[in-house]
């Protein structure tokens, strides 16, 4: 399909023109194969991985794959910010060699932790301290999406399959032995791999599709608060190349609706606006009302920056399916051979938090370690260890956003089968953190190790981070937005006008 490609893309070109090392040799035989369902950013990471292990690996996605950073309709919350924490951008590069330069290189910004955030936590403000902790990645969906799978479909032992819906798979709780797919002439097609991949996301019926074949009694768990996001583009600044990201988060402590502002600078000299609000106070499509919304949060610190720049012409982009979601594969009574679910098919969280994406990479990282360890696909119970592993950190992940979630006015909990866990000694923990990273550095970096799934839970429970945490921040908290002058002048003040 041949479409006219972005400026980005161009670039992205520029630094990614070496072709993709190819895969060794395979032992002669029966051609090893794999199918990945999913065509988005989990499946191309997992495509990417099963082809060093599999002669031929075939992606099936029901959608069109654009041609460069283009939106996609099965995406819709696309439009709204995505960060990339370092947790998970550090993965995508181990994955796929390369791939952060041709962000960086069609427009991203490589953002450190903490001097390029001004964050307005439920505790009070961040400082930004002059070391960097960890860092974030900041460009669009699109662009995340398409400098993965431009690189992996280079690749000559990956081929897509795009408009193919998965119909059924085939086999027993024992073992998936064929996926039924339609092809073009309207047929149906079994394949018949050696390992079976679902990356399609949390609007697939995989457990419709495993019943079909007897793998039942899979426990689930939902936690919604209500989140609503509205999120538009405006045109930077010029000279706001290098802005920070911006945020002003919810007290989710507060009987209120928890409401949040975040402008995020992305590719194209454009900034990325999104608002959210939990059930009670949702933010609308309505574009009178996007910049009163904003500055009518905690602080009005969004909303006046907004108003010192001009949107770009557009619909403001609503979403309501935020639903925290995790569902228990690896507690599963029965668990079939050949066949493994990743990404949004075993959780989804509260986009507030940023982590789906670091999740999916190492929960796909995770794979690729149990794959090298079982130095064959059709090793017996290999399929239940990936299932196991890749767990480990969604848990993180679920515990961090439904500890907070939990507390605002009317959220509900649903629980299929599952047990859930108290949190409410986890949201009190992390609100003693937040509060001591107000000011003391050390606390600071300790929090953002855990938020950006750059280290484990227990990162929180070392003596030092407790001792801490107990003494509190030290330093006097902030009472404005830590923007210097010479960005308060980028966007038309200075700092003894600002907000």
């Amino acid at each position: 399909r041949q479409k006219p490609r972005s400026a980005s893309c161009r670039r992205w070109r520029a630094v990614s023109s070496s072709p993709e090392p190819t895969a060794p040799p395979r032992t002669p035989g029966r051609p090893v194969r794999a199918v990945v369902i999913g065509g988005g950013l989990t499946g191309m990471l997992a495509a990417q991985v099963l082809s060093r292990h599999a002669d031929e690996v075939t992606v099936v996605e029901r959608g069109e794959l654009p041609e460069g950073p283009r939106p996609r309709k099965e995406i819709p919350q696309a439009r709204h910010v995505h960060l990339l924490y370092s947790g998970g951008a550090r993965v995508i590069e181990d994955l796929i060699p390369g791939v952060t330069e041709g962000w960086l290189a069609a427009g991203a910004r490589r953002i450190p932790l903490t001097g390029g955030l001004v964050s307005y936590t439920a505790q009070g403000w961040l400082r930004r301290w002059p070391v960097e902790m960890q860092f974030m990645i900041a460009c669009t969906r699109d662009l995340l999406d398409w400098g993965v799978r431009e690189r992996v479909l280079r690749r000559r032992t990956v081929r897509l399959l795009d408009r193919h819906e998965l119909l059924a798979l085939t086999g027993t709780r024992h073992g998936v032995t064929g996926v039924r797919a339609p092809t073009p002439a309207g047929a149906h097609r079994t394949h018949h791999p050696h390992h079976v991949v679902h990356a399609s996301g949390a609007g697939s019926r995989i457990r419709h599709r495993l019943a079909e074949i007897g793998v039942t009694g899979i426990e689930e768990e939902k936690v919604d608060s209500g989140l609503t996001y509205a999120s538009r583009f405006y045109r930077a600044p010029a000279g706001a190349e290098n802005f920070p990201v911006v945020n002003v988060q919810s007290a989710p402590r507060a009987p209120v609706p928890g409401q949040t502002a975040t402008i995020v600078p992305v590719e194209d000299r454009r900034w990325q606006v999104t608002l959210s609000g939990t059930r009670g106070g949702e933010p609308t499509g309505d574009p009178d009302l996007f910049e009163s919304f904003a500055r009518g949060v905690r602080h009005p610190v969004v909303g006046q920056l907004l108003a010192r720049t001009e949107p770009l012409p557009g619909d403001i982009a609503v979403s309501r399916s935020t639903v925290n979601g995790r569902r228990y594969f690896e507690r599963a009574p029965h668990w079939p051979e050949r066949f493994v679910a990743l990404g949004d098919s075993v959780a989804t969280y509260n986009p507030l938090y940023a982590q789906g994406m670091s999740v999916a990479a190492q929960g796909v990282a995770a794979m690729e370690r149990e794959l090298v360890r079982a130095a064959r696909l059709d090793t017996p119970g290999l399929a239940r260890r990936i299932q196991r592993a890749v767990a480990e950190p969604a848990d993180l992940a679920w515990q961090i956003a439904t500890s907070q979630d939990v507390l605002y006015p009317g959220t509900t909990v649903e629980s299929r089968g599952g047990r859930p866990r108290s949190t409410a000694l986890v949201a009190a923990y992390v609100d003693r953190l937040t509060e001591s990273a107000t000011g003391r550095m050390s606390v600071t970096q300790a929090l953002f190790d855990v938020i950006t799934l750059s280290a484990p839970a227990t990162r929180w429970l070392h003596p030092d981070v407790v001792v801490a945490a107990l003494r509190g921040p030290g330093r006097r908290q902030l009472e404005a937005p830590p923007l210097t002058a010479k960005e308060w002048e980028a966007v038309g003040g200075n700092d003894t006008n600002r907000p």
